[in-house]
């Protein structure tokens, strides 16, 4: 890979959720490509956005049509004000500002085969049949990757074309299999042995491996990739190995991604034989169908120079008709497909194709996006070749209820689109909703492009309040569409109500900062959501969603949630009385749940647990110590220290020094013995009480690995790289100038004494695990401290894994190589341990745009009436396995208890007519209609009633709460 130019070097900040779900490689091949996109409607625009916001190289635009009003319900880079302008031009200028390191052209010429060779990918959307055939075959002709993306109304389309042999570089998402080492034997074979039975499971038979950090069977160490057979008992042929020297300790054996070959057909040849994406036989004869449907869509445009009229009946049956003479299409190996065409799909697909909805634009365009992103990546598998997604299930079901052609016609408004498939009476009722939008990040900005496109809220009593705590950030901007660079440090709610007004001056949008918790429910309490019709939650921890939850079954609100991991995204929706509430998964009860502290400190066996020993090692060290010693009311309290805690702190005071660092090399002098404290002298200190070797004992077995001490090399990268990163550390933290310099700081090594023993804990006991200092070390410990504390103040540092030039994760990620040595544990490269150590979920533009698609559509079914369970739909989709699945939820769960029956929504309740509304009459009514005991519990003006089942010979008690308020 060439070195990019400086104009093209990688914004590694901006891009850094990205990066972990493209890594390096891809992300520069994007960072070159060339991109021609014809078509700017709303699908046009999304696909634009995604590019831009991903970094592609240069992305040209074309399409040189004016733009109308029907554009605008989709397209958010149009205006009222752009009406009659080429909608090329009229979106270059905001498309360029999200990101400028992208350049975007505009081309006005026809699209000509010259054209064509400037160019790695060519999309081409809204376009008519003939223009995508000849340009298809153009593409196809000279090795372009080809795409063809549409939206009809509630159906979509796309289309790849990247030639006969193109070849796949990374298939998958996953990062390579790395398990550790316990054994390998001499032999042919020769039988590797995991040291976690459970990895064999993630290791296939032919997968090729390589390995590395073994002691001993060296000749192993960064071989070319060898081919494995899984045996029964979970141990790996690994072929001759007898030759070799024998196995000592340690090492990693690592699966080796090889490449994939694809080969597609043109376009003229799909056209009758389409190879379509879908999970199940029936999703493939639906496919089959909406393939026959755009063919006669594009029939009736050209027989009559327009498309089909809203929901006119006339022009509906005209395409059945189309469809039904069209040539049958041809399986596989060119078969007649038996089935029969769908024509009451057909229909409806003809009534509602007219429009064009954000929603359906969001979705496609993500998809399509990403197929561009794997053109030019060579990452991920293309979809093969087709890719159909209906939504129609947003229209009612009931057929008497359906739009008329009068109440869809045009109204030169901002909503025509929309109002073409839903009608004009719908479109006043999204104008009259009051959502809360919860999480204003990349979701939550994709949702409020959305609400704005919808108009959610744009009129009457209607709006949106968009609540989030969190300020912008540099890393935001590769996949959060409302912000800018001018707005890092802004609170992300009023950036994003702001940016959401400008798309839609109509839009009511208040923005809150509170958060959304337990302690904000005087905020958001009774009187709020009593004015919310619905809230849409873009969370990113479980935690907060299952507190949005509640409130929403509390409050019998609908919710509409999502959420992403790299290139996966699912979106679901909860309704009173119809749906399941929300639940987390249960895997993720425990995912704030820290490692024991033992485990950490002493007896690590995951990479996990030596990162987090080395952020412990940071905070202990840089942050904990230095507001220990600035705050004088401590100097008083070292007596009831604890051990481990008084030793870090000591560290930091003396380390191997005996007054206060003046110079970088006194820092540098403190880093080092730092070094021999952690990774040798405290090693050797452990092993003396639990050695490898003593009788009756097996305490250094699977999963925990004997630690070995290591010895300083300044030859060695990982041992420079922690001394430089705790120096620069130590020296922000006194308040002295650090270096990057680390060819001069090798050579300083080089000839600074390693400090011993004696040095580096001249005031502590032999044993370093003691739990209490006697009185004397106190007192010598409480002099250092207070001529410590003459000078300035120390600067605590606080963790900041977003700054790569602070030295931060450099500490980090070198503290956790080291500790993995100590303990043969395959250790983590840096941008690993910068996302396990920063809690950094991967993340990508175009899984957040699918599932905010996906929720919009959740949207139009809620706020459309009545709707029975079938009309809803989950949604899941991974876009770099190809893979999308939407399913009908499940209904809520019903309980009882004897003549009793409710569900999760359901509520007691006590008719208002009473004459006497006192507690007194409530407790009354409770046993004479229910048959209820009631326990009453005071807890301030809140009243808590168990409630026993008083008639059955055996007490049974059912817990209940709601609130009542005394006057």
């Amino acid at each position: 890979m060439d070195v990019l130019e400086p104009s093209k070097l990688l914004d590694e900040g901006r891009y850094s959720r990205q990066l972990y779900v493209l890594g390096l490689p891809a992300m520069q091949r994007l960072q070159e490509a060339k991109v021609l996109l014809s078509g700017l409607q709303g699908l046009g625009a999304e696909v634009a956005k995604n590019l831009v916001l991903m970094g592609v190289g240069s992305l040209t635009l074309h399409d040189p049509h004016p733009t109308c009003w029907s554009d605008l319900a989709a397209q958010f880079f149009l205006s009222e004000q752009d009406l009659a302008r080429s909608r090329a031009e009229a979106s270059q200028e905001l498309l360029a500002k999200l990101n400028g390191a992208v350049q975007v052209h505009v081309y006005t010429g026809d699209i000509t085969e010259e054209l064509l060779l400037n160019f790695q990918v060519v999309v081409l959307t809204t376009s008519n049949l003939e223009e995508q055939l000849k340009v298809g075959t153009l593409c196809h002709k000279h090795g372009v990757c080809f795409l063809v993306a549409d939206t009809r109304g509630l159906m979509g389309q796309l289309f790849c074309d990247f030639g006969e042999n193109f070849t796949v570089q990374d298939p998958t998402e996953a990062e390579p299999m790395t398990a550790t080492i316990q054994h390998i034997s001499k032999g042919s074979p020769g039988i590797l042995t995991l040291r976690k039975e459970a990895d064999a499971h993630y290791f296939h038979n032919g997968d090729l491996v390589t390995f590395s950090s073994i002691e001993g069977m060296v000749e192993l160490n960064h071989c070319d990739p060898r081919p494995i057979h899984v045996q029964e008992d979970g141990t790996l042929e690994i072929g001759d190995t007898s030759n070799f020297s024998c196995y000592l300790r340690g090492g990693a054996v690592t699966e080796v991604k090889s490449s994939q070959t694809v080969s597609h057909e043109p376009l003229d040849a799909a056209l009758l034989q389409p190879r379509v994406v879908a999970q199940s036989p029936q999703e493939v004869h639906r496919a089959h169908c909406l393939h026959q449907a755009f063919r006669a869509l594009h029939k009736f445009q050209q027989l009559s120079g327009r498309p089909p009229q809203p929901w006119d009946p006339a022009d509906a049956e005209r395409v059945v008709g189309l469809a039904r003479a069209l040539e049958p299409l041809r399986g596989t190996e060119g078969e007649p497909l038996e089935k029969p065409l769908d024509e009451a799909l057909v229909r409806r697909v003809a009534l509602s194709s007219a429009g064009g909805l954000s929603p359906m634009a969001a979705v496609l365009g993500a998809v399509a996006a990403q197929e561009v992103l794997k053109a030019v990546s060579r990452k991920f598998m293309p979809l093969d070749q087709w890719l159909y997604f209906d939504a129609l299930d947003c229209l009612p079901e009931d057929g008497e209820h359906l739009p008329n052609p009068e109440d869809c016609s045009p109204r030169c408004c901002r909503y025509d689109g929309q109002i073409a498939v839903f009608g004009a009476g719908f479109q006043e009722k999204l104008s009259h909703q009051h959502y809360l939008l919860v999480g204003a990040g990349a979701i939550g900005c994709e949702l409020l492009k959305g609400f704005a496109l919808a108009g959610l809220g744009a009129g009457g009593s209607g709006g949106v309040t968009v609540a989030d705590m969190d300020h912008v950030e540099h890393s935001n901007l590769s996949r959060q569409f409302l912000f800018r660079t001018q707005d890092i440090g802004r609170p992300k709610a009023e950036v994003a109500a702001e940016a959401a007004h400008r798309l839609n001056s109509d839009l009511r949008v208040t923005p809150r900062t509170d958060p959304l918790d337990s302690t904000t429910e005087h905020i958001y309490g009774d009187e709020f959501f009593s004015r919310v019709d619905g809230v849409a939650a873009a969370l990113d921890s479980f935690q907060a969603r299952r507190y949005v939850a509640a409130r929403c079954t509390h409050y019998l609100k609908p919710l509409l949630e999502a959420g992403t991991q790299g290139t996966r995204g699912s979106a679901s929706v909860f309704i009173p009385h119809v749906t399941e509430e929300y639940r987390a998964p249960t895997s993720t009860i425990s995912e704030d749940a820290p490692y024991p502290v033992c485990t950490v400190r002493y007896f690590p066996s995951t990479v996990e647990h030596t990162l987090q020993w080395a952020r412990d090692e940071f905070e202990g060290l840089f942050r904990l110590s230095a507001e220990t010693i600035n705050c004088q009311q401590a100097l008083t309290s070292l007596a009831d220290t604890d051990g481990p805690n008084l030793l870090t702190l000591q560290q930091v005071v003396l380390g191997a020094l005996r007054s206060r660092p003046r110079t970088w090399q006194d820092c540098v002098m403190w880093a080092l013995g730092h070094w021999q404290l952690s990774f040798h002298y405290g090693i050797t200190q452990l092993l003396k009480h639990l050695p490898p070797n003593k009788e009756g004992t097996r305490f250094w077995s699977d999963p925990t690995q004997c630690p070995q001490p290591l010895e300083f090399d300044a030859n060695q990268d990982t041992h420079v790289l922690y001394v430089l990163a705790a120096a620069n550390l130590y020296a922000q933290m006194h308040g002295l100038p650090g270096s990057q310099d680390q060819p001069a700081l090798r050579e300083m090594l080089k000839l600074l004494p390693l400090p011993g023993p004696q040095d580096l804990a001249p005031i502590f006991p032999s044993d370093l695990a003691s739990a209490k200092l006697g009185p004397e070390q106190v007192q010598r410990l409480h002099e250092a401290l207070k001529v410590w504390s003459v000078d300035a103040p120390l600067r605590p540092l606080k963790f900041e894994k977003d700054d790569d030039s602070n030295f931060h994760v450099d500490f980090v990620a070198a503290a956790a190589s080291l500790r993995a040595q100590n303990y043969g544990i395959p250790p983590a490269n840096r941008a690993q341990s910068k996302r396990i150590v920063g809690q950094i979920i991967p993340a990508i533009a175009t899984s957040t745009a699918a599932v905010a698609g996906l929720v919009g559509l959740e949207l139009y079914k809620v706020v459309g009436g009545p709707r029975p369970l079938s009309a809803f739909r989950h949604s899941y989709l991974h876009l770099a396995e190809n893979y999308f699945s939407r399913w009908v939820p499940c209904a809520p769960a019903i309980q009882k208890f004897n003549r009793l029956t409710w569900t999760c929504w359901d509520r007691l309740k006590v008719p208002a007519g009473q004459p006497e509304r006192t507690l007194k009459s409530l407790l009354d009514h409770l046993q004479e209609q229910h048959g209820l005991k009631v326990n009453m519990l005071l807890q301030g003006k809140a009243v808590l009633y168990s409630v026993r089942w008083s008639p059955e010979k055996q007490a049974q008690y059912l817990p209940l709460s709601f609130r009542c308020f005394l006057s």
